[in-house]
């Protein structure tokens, strides 16, 4: 099984670059599922039903969001209608939505996405691993599923390594989501789970963190709030990664950086 995970959307430059790409690569690497994590999709801040299905249409199968989920005030409603859109699994009960989803394609693979956030410098919520733990009683790869994903958007990266190992035999993919820079620490852990701490975000890198230069630094350097945070406009830099996995075990072969388009280092693509 073949999977694409990108990391967080920002503004119309990441979309643009999803709808450029993903197209693409799924053509060419023959992938089963793609995801990404689209919670900055509109303008920054949130993400919408048009986003949704413009993202559906170019062959996203899932997204996940994080703290910005509920930005757009749509979300409350639309989310709860959209199957293909999932918040964090650990917010507390009754909240609109769903923590996590299966998918199927049309080979019979099926995959559960689950989307968990930190505690460490973030909102107040649920003990994220209580949740997977709880969750993986009833789902377990080689059993009901043939693959587990699971985004983890978190600030400190001690936690999402953590999970990792915690997830470690029990997930086919466990990614970090939320700091918007990727890392090089992309592996396979010692009990077959691929792993990175951080995908890094779909927008445009001539920015902090997807935002603009100038505001940022005005918000930085004279702590000052006098402008709202917005994307700059720009080309944008698709970054993910493409996990394989034994369809049996769930566990992963390889997982491979992507980074296309924008400003940072491409990986190499033989289209």
């Amino acid at each position: 099984m073949k999977i694409l995970f990108c990391g967080d959307i920002v503004g119309k430059s990441g979309r643009d670059v999803v709808l450029k790409y993903v197209p693409r690569l799924r053509e060419s690497f023959k992938l089963d599922f793609v995801i990404i994590n689209g919670e900055n999709a509109a303008h920054g801040f949130g993400v919408t039903r048009k986003i949704c299905e413009e993202l559906y249409a170019a062959g996203v199968d899932i997204v996940t969001t994080g703290n910005h989920v509920w930005d757009q005030k749509e979300t409350v409603s639309h989310i709860s209608e959209d199957p293909r859109l999932i918040r964090p699994l650990n917010f507390p009960k009754n909240t609109p939505g769903k923590g996590f989803t299966i998918i199927e394609n049309p080979q019979g693979k099926k995959l559960m996405v689950v989307n968990v956030m930190g505690q460490l410098f973030m909102d107040s919520l649920d003990n994220p691993f209580h949740a997977m733990e709880d969750l993986l009683h009833t789902y377990k790869m080689g059993q009901n599923v043939h693959g587990i994903l699971v985004d983890i958007h978190a600030e400190a990266n001690s936690e999402k390594m953590a999970m990792g190992h915690f997830l470690d035999g029990k997930a086919t993919l466990v990614a970090g989501t939320h700091t918007h820079v990727p890392t090089a620490d992309y592996r396979i852990l010692p009990k077959g789970t691929a792993y990175i701490t951080d995908v890094g975000m779909t927008g445009n890198y001539q920015s902090v963190i997807g935002m603009d230069i100038e505001i940022a630094l005005e918000r930085f350097y004279k702590k000052t709030r006098s402008e709202k945070l917005f994307p700059p406009e720009g080309e944008g830099t698709l970054c993910g990664v493409i996990v394989d996995s034994d369809d049996t075990t769930g566990l992963a072969k390889t997982i491979t950086p992507i980074r296309l388009g924008g400003i940072l280092q491409q990986t190499e693509i033989l289209w």
